[in-house]
């Protein structure tokens, strides 16, 4: 029998408790019940009130977390209800009980834990995600770079919606690919701006591409060819791989270290509420991105580093924004320029890259993802520049290059560099979490 620890309150009359545990222990071997509140009709003192050991706590938090940690179960069963335990109050204890690898389920409710389908011979550190356009992309490909300026052979294995069928190795540190071998790419039915992709043109390291569908409200997938990409990078020799999530969504592979990538603008709800707990606890460090005006207020990023305080002050946190950097030079250009980025937000995008960069934006898109309003914004600029600038990211090649080359000017991509804003030096969270990794992948292999 799998066992299992119940979830019991005070406002169910003793007996009918009694009479439930019954009938779920003729499934499940019950090691015990946590009691989690209520007083209206059980004293709560009476440990022997229904037949199985009790554990008692100050919070319910904390009887689920002693009973997790002393019997070691298989699954949480919760016959509580209303007003002891509110569906925010469910997930709090779901969290808690999805992170320590259990499954929790009540009457007509099941979640189960994002479970590593394999472990790597290789450290790994994992870059996960609150969601999508948070900048963890942008993060991951800055952390790869950062590895191999330092002397790191490094490989990343990227999922997304758009990735190949079969994982896809680019040696990004072997072959720079150009505008033209994307394009190519995406004549032969390819997404050339997925993750992967990049990663190995903005990071020059070694990239596996995967693809996956479905995300699951605690980060698994419902498909992704993910293990076998891992496996793949696992044979390359690399001194670490890294597993980049996509959108909320976690690898499927064992992790020596996490970093949690949060968008300042996302609201402390994405940390505090439904499955934010579990993220963050099983992140090392945090990684808040967007953590600047217009995207997020200082009242906005001093709420998200709050909640994230009440939860795990532990945390190293750096507080980021991202600046764009041509990969090649733009002095002098007219520039057309395409960003995911909020629209609120390209005022000072503009004035960063004219002042840095010494070129003149006639016009700037935010609507890299929404092709038909993107061709709407070239159409209307038409004729004003001599490049294209553009992330590599969403419609990057199969709208803007093509665009480039329909009207005959070069297309420049564009990487996304974080500036710190806050919190630790960014670069200091990075050797934190990459010596965490090491160390750990290191002890395991051992």
């Amino acid at each position: 029998m799998s066992t299992v620890v119940a979830l019991i309150d005070g406002e169910h009359y003793p007996p009918v408790v009694r009479a439930a545990l019954a009938a779920l222990g003729a499934e499940f071997d019950i090691v015990t019940a946590a009691f989690i509140g209520g007083t209206e009709k059980v004293d709560a003192s009476a440990e022997d009130a229904y037949g199985v050991p009790v554990v008692f706590a100050a919070t319910a938090e904390e009887a689920l977390k002693i009973a997790i940690e002393r019997y070691g179960p298989r699954a949480v069963v919760d016959l509580s209800d209303e007003p002891v335990v509110s569906s925010a109050a469910r997930f709090r204890l779901a969290s808690i009980a999805l992170g320590a690898g259990v499954s929790y389920r009540g009457s007509d409710f099941l979640f189960t834990p994002p479970c590593p389908k394999l472990e790597l011979r290789t450290p790994t550190l994992a870059v996960i995600g609150t969601g999508k356009r948070v900048g963890k992309t942008g993060f991951s490909a800055y952390m790869a770079r950062y590895l191999k300026a330092s002397g790191r052979n490094v490989v990343v294995v990227a999922m997304g919606r758009g990735g190949p069928s079969d994982p896809e190795l680019i040696r990004g540190d072997e072959v720079a690919l150009s505008t033209e071998d994307l394009l190519a790419l995406a004549a032969q039915g390819k997404h050339a701006s997925s993750d992967n992709y990049e990663d190995a043109v903005m990071s020059r390291v070694a990239t596996v591409g995967c693809r996956r569908c479905g995300g699951g409200m605690a980060g698994d997938t419902f498909f992704s060819n993910v293990p076998e990409g891992a496996r793949l990078a696992d044979g390359l020799g690399m001194d670490i791989v890294m597993l980049e999530g996509s959108g909320a969504a976690i690898p499927p592979v064992k992790a020596n270290a996490t970093v949690l990538v949060i968008g300042a603008a996302q609201g402390p709800g994405y940390v505090h509420d439904y499955f934010g707990p579990f993220r963050l606890a099983r992140a090392d460090a945090v990684i808040l991105a967007g953590a600047e005006e217009p995207v997020a207020s200082l009242v906005e990023v001093e709420a998200m580093l709050a909640a994230i305080a009440i939860q795990r002050p532990d945390l190293p946190i750096a507080c980021i924004g991202f600046r764009p950097l041509p990969l090649e030079s733009v002095e002098g250009k007219r520039v057309f320029f395409a960003t995911t980025a909020p629209p609120a937000l390209l005022p000072k995008l503009v004035a960063y890259l004219e002042a840095e960069q010494g070129c003149t934006v006639v016009a700037a898109s935010a609507h890299l993802s929404n092709r038909s309003l993107l061709r709407a914004d070239l159409d209307a600029a038409a004729g004003t520049f001599d490049v294209l600038l553009s992330e590599l990211k969403a419609a990057a090649i199969d709208v803007v290059a093509a665009a480039g080359v329909q009207a005959g000017v070069p297309t420049v991509l564009c990487d996304n560099v974080p500036i710190s804003l806050g919190g630790m030096p960014v670069d200091e969270v990075i050797e934190m979490s990459v010596d965490l990794a090491l160390k750990r992948g290191s002890t395991r292999s051992e």
